[in-house]
């Protein structure tokens, strides 16, 4: 009789990574608290415009774009805990800055857009050197609870952080709310640095020219033929739905009448939707099937999206609010499931040693598409108006599934492991490209 293997642990009991866990909690709650309160403070304290609020969006993740690839080379070769805490300590730096002008009466659109682009720097290293850390703290055989714990703390920020920001905003300025979030991302350094695992570097004369290594990362994710189409889809996904969340703000509080407060718990009660994704995320992937999830789900949040442009002509029917509420927690009901699945799928295709490029490729490709979004939305918004630009974006949104819809995905029940040899090659992970 073969014995059972003994039952695995829960990564509750792993310290190491419950200082992990701990830190994002707190990151992810001065996030999303950031999110929220620099567009209102830009709407209704800096009457900024459409085109003013595109560009804040397009500086969100400006860095993606221009320092992501190279970004991926450095954290190879840096010890990414240190990495994670610099990050933070930089990020409450600047934040620290914008809320002194602020409270001085020096605020302006410029400074913002500066403090968005440096913030945007920092988080270019932070989310690259987080995604790659996971897996060599926590073991392979880890990932996806790992991811799924850690998409479950982003989702509980989505809900804690909008209602705690709309009830401030009742009673307090959007600047002294910032001054929480300057402690929020102090608190995250401290809990990282206190991690313990040691980390191996690579040597250096093992290290060959940058452009060389940015180059090995970038081939690994253009010649997964799955992965290729997992990116395309994200890509446009963010593309569009960035453009529309550029003019979130304005439409909210200028077209559909809303105030801060409430639109800070129509955020919150729409991101339950996505603490209960990181909950049953691992459940649906039994239940659909590893990889046919991705393309079911990239259908679902695209076609949920449709309800936020659909809020103002309902509105004679149906509270605004109901409608963004319901669209908002399917679609990040959605996301979430998609996002665990597939960074889960990458983490484990990528061998260690290449994981930094891997992920800084990825979000090269992903992310980098952001800022050219919230420049569309800008630009269309000024152009065709605010209710126009969210139908184009909700479209867009439904097309973005495409890619992963029209591939073999939706035969498959499991995704391929690197050792895998399926006879189709569009199911091939081709792992020997980084060996």
């Amino acid at each position: 009789m073969t014995p059972q293997a003994p039952p695995r642990r829960s990564l509750v009991h792993h310290p190491d990574f419950r200082l992990l866990w701990a830190g994002d909690a707190a990151g992810q709650l001065g996030a999303q608290l950031t999110g929220l309160v620099l567009p209102i403070y830009a709407v209704s304290e800096l009457h900024a415009t459409e085109w003013q609020m595109g560009a804040l969006s397009a500086a969100e993740t400006a860095a993606f774009l221009v320092i992501g690839l190279p970004a991926g080379a450095w954290v190879d070769r840096m010890r990414k805990r240190r990495t994670l805490v610099v990050a933070d300590l930089a990020r409450a730096l600047v934040l620290g800055t914008v809320v002194a002008a602020a409270l001085a009466g020096h605020g302006s659109m410029g400074l913002l857009l500066v403090a968005a682009a440096a913030i945007s720097v920092a988080s270019v290293f932070f989310d690259v050197a987080h995604q790659s850390y996971v897996p060599g703290l926590v073991g392979l055989d880890h990932v996806v609870e790992g991811n799924a714990k850690l998409q479950a703390t982003q989702s509980v920020a989505l809900v804690a952080a909008p209602a705690l920001g709309g009830a401030l905003l009742r009673v307090v300025s959007a600047p002294v709310i910032m001054i929480g979030t300057v402690g929020t991302y102090a608190l995250s350094a401290l809990l990282l640095g206190r991690i313990r695992a040691a980390e191996t570097l690579p040597a250096r004369a093992d290290r060959r020219p940058l452009r060389e290594e940015i180059a090995e990362g970038l081939r690994f994710v253009l010649h997964q033929p799955l992965l290729r189409r997992i990116v395309a889809c994200t890509s446009i996904g963010n593309l569009f739905h960035t453009a529309a969340g550029a003019l979130t703000v304005i439409y909210a509080l200028r077209v559909l009448g809303m105030d801060e407060a409430g639109l800070g718990l129509v955020m919150s009660a729409s991101a339950v939707g996505g603490l209960a994704g990181a909950f049953l995320a691992e459940r649906v992937a039994r239940l659909v099937g590893e990889a046919r999830v991705i393309p079911v789900s990239a259908v679902a949040f695209g076609l949920a999206f449709l309800a936020t442009p659909l809020a103002l002509p309902l509105a004679d029917v149906v509270p605004p609010e109901v409608t963004l509420v319901g669209g908002g927690a399917v679609f990040s009901f959605f996301v979430v499931v998609y996002n665990v699945a597939q960074v889960s799928f990458r983490q484990r295709l990528c061998p260690p040693a290449l994981l930094g490029r891997m992920n800084a490729s990825v979000r090269f490709l992903v992310w980098g598409s952001m800022p050219l979004g919230g420049l569309l939305g800008g630009w269309l918004g000024t152009t065709i108006g605010v209710v126009p630009t969210l139908w184009v974006a909700a479209v867009g949104g439904v097309a973005s599934a495409v890619p992963v819809v029209l591939s073999p995905l939706v035969r498959l029940t499991r995704l391929p492991r690197p050792d895998d040899r399926p006879d189709d090659p569009d199911d091939r992970p081709e792992s020997t490209v980084a060996r």
